[in-house]
């Protein structure tokens, strides 16, 4: 197999680990912004931001800006309500409750449960029993994570990191039920418009819940910069990084970005809002990398052979 050249190896490695800085980020960014929006508000907001960023660069740099056909515009109302509308309200409800890194473990999940959705609703592939173990792993992971105590299932560590929970699935089974509406438009193209109609939806709904509605310019300089941060390079910029290396990568090297976030959330955690980090929490996510490991070491084992770092 023919290998890239150095340059490119060592460009692919910096962008990846740009992505893993730009969607790790992204989890304390939410923190920060909650002191001051309620969660609905604040998905709006961000992808306000991102959706603008992102149609710019698609208007100016695509062949053809818009999706074609009822499979295109289908794959944007499901992904503008998975991707954008379900995943950023969980998530920003859940981490009202834990903390980034915690939210980023949980969120880890992503690629074990799009391999069972892939499975059980497109019949692609298949699990055998260390498969399925692996899946259990997961949860399990997440169980250590969530640390939940007998007396108190209903604490707020365990209410968040159900929430996220929940946010995984959304964005998990989203992927899969976008695949099987099979759009033929480009990718980045379809991102930014989800981006724009998962907006206005967050809008609507933050008004129907009445959550109160600062405008951007009454908020203080801390949100307003992780709003930016959260609109440009956890979603515009880092939806962008993550196309392009798709492409080049191939989808099982390009999710292991999955396993770089939670470090990068949890490390700037801990700078930044100096949050703790405590040994379960850091076991429960090495299970979910094991967890990672079983259902996909097939891939892995064709990865050694022909990386394309």
């Amino acid at each position: 197999m023919e290998r890239e050249s150095p340059v490119s190896s060592l460009r692919n490695a910096a962008l990846f680990l740009a992505l893993g800085i730009c969607w790790g980020g992204s989890f304390p960014a939410i923190e920060i912004a909650l002191v001051e929006l309620r969660p609905l508000l604040l998905g709006a907001y961000r992808f306000d931001v991102g959706a603008l960023v992102a149609l710019a660069y698609v208007f100016w740099r695509a062949d053809d800006p818009y999706p074609r056909g009822r499979s295109d515009w289908g794959a944007v109302a499901v992904a503008a309500l998975l991707f954008v509308v379900a995943n950023i309200a969980f998530l920003a409800y859940g981490q009202r409750y834990t903390t980034g890194g915690v939210a980023a473990i949980v969120y880890s999940l992503n690629p074990i449960l799009t391999t069972f959705f892939t499975v059980w609703l497109l019949g692609e592939g298949s699990l055998d029993f260390r498969g399925y173990v692996g899946v259990v792993l997961g949860v399990v992971g997440v169980g250590l994570v969530a640390q939940p105590s007998p007396s108190d299932l209903a604490g707020d560590t365990t209410i968040g990191v159900a929430l996220v929970f929940v946010a995984a699935v959304a964005v998990s089974f989203g992927s899969v039920a976008t695949r099987w509406l099979d759009p033929q438009s480009d990718a980045l193209p379809r991102t930014a418009w989800e981006m724009g109609f998962g907006a206005i939806v967050l809008h609507v709904l933050s008004v129907a819940a009445g959550e109160p509605q600062p405008l951007p310019t009454a908020l203080s300089a801390e949100v307003l910069g992780s709003l930016l941060f959260l609109g440009v390079f956890g979603s515009a910029v880092g939806f962008g990084i993550y196309f392009g290396l798709l492409d080049l990568l191939g989808p099982f090297e390009i999710n292991l970005v999955s396993y770089v976030v939670p470090v990068v959330a949890t490390v700037a955690g801990v700078v930044i809002l100096s949050e703790p980090v405590t040994p379960l929490t850091v076991g429960g996510f090495l299970v979910v990398v094991a967890g990672f490991a079983l259902v996909k070491r097939e891939a892995i084992r064709r990865a050694v052979d022909g990386s394309s770092w």
